[in-house]
């Protein structure tokens, strides 16, 4: 019989306070998942997500929420990685992030990375609701397996709309159990670190950057709407921050 493991939301939402800034009037977590507010940079507000405790685990459900309104700027990053491990509980564990811009606002979302960890058993859904005139930066990294340790199993999906309309919606499940090819030359090539990042910007939709490969595991792609896709793999951690970091600073 599956028993239930831990379930826990942080949510947060990010108003203009009307005076150059960004106040947070939502700022709550429970649980594994706490809020921290830093030092602001400017009008944009900061937070940082920081686990107090191991996590997830098999049978946990987290749940992640932003809302950013208009004219509102919020940035938000995690305190260190999220490792996936096996657990006393039978099942999949979830973690489930919901996304929403307001037409003006804000929103550059970079945690650090997943890792998968043998034995555990993930499924991540990331959820992003803009409003046309909203502005995007989301990075999501994922490493499968801690230094010579086989990955759990993976899945991850990521669905970006824009005003109720599909820019991007992709699934990829990996490790022990995902469908056959997941390490083959089609898919990851024996890499073990898988990233993307999606930036969406008003003015990308009458001049989009071009279509281009950035090294031998990356490419930029356009999409259809003013947001770009980069997707790269490497073969850790680190190397993968480089390449989304040169894709970040290339767009501006």
């Amino acid at each position: 019989m599956t028993t239930a493991g831990v379930r826990a939301t942080a949510r947060m939402s990010a108003r203009d306070d009307g005076r150059g800034g960004t106040s947070l009037p939502v700022l709550e977590g429970d649980g594994p998942l706490a809020l921290r507010r830093t030092r602001a940079r400017g009008s944009e507000a900061r937070v940082m997500l920081v686990g107090a405790m191991s996590g997830p685990l098999g049978g946990d459900h987290f749940t992640v929420e932003a809302e950013v309104a208009e004219g509102a700027r919020l940035h938000v990053g995690s305190a260190a990685a999220t490792i996936a491990l096996p657990g006393q509980h039978k099942g999949e564990a979830r973690y489930d992030v919901r996304l929403a811009v307001a037409d003006g606002g804000e929103l550059c979302w970079l945690p650090e990375q997943l890792i998968s960890a043998g034995g555990s058993e993930l499924s991540v859904s990331s959820r992003v609701d803009l409003r046309a005139g909203a502005r995007l930066v989301f990075r999501e990294e994922q490493v499968l397996g801690r230094a010579g340790e086989e990955p759990g199993r993976l899945t991850s999906r990521l669905t970006v709309r824009l005003d109720g309309r599909p820019l991007l919606d992709q699934e990829l499940a990996c490790g022990p159990g995902a469908p056959g090819g997941w390490d083959g030359p089609a898919v990851l090539a024996g890499q073990r670190a898988l990233g993307q990042l999606v930036v969406v910007r008003p003015d990308f939709g009458t001049a989009p950057p071009a279509a281009r490969m950035l090294g031998e595991y990356a490419a930029l792609t356009p999409l259809a709407g003013p947001a770009v896709l980069v997707t790269a793999l490497a073969p850790d951690a680190l190397r993968l921050r480089r390449v989304l970091d040169e894709a970040l600073l290339l767009l501006g």
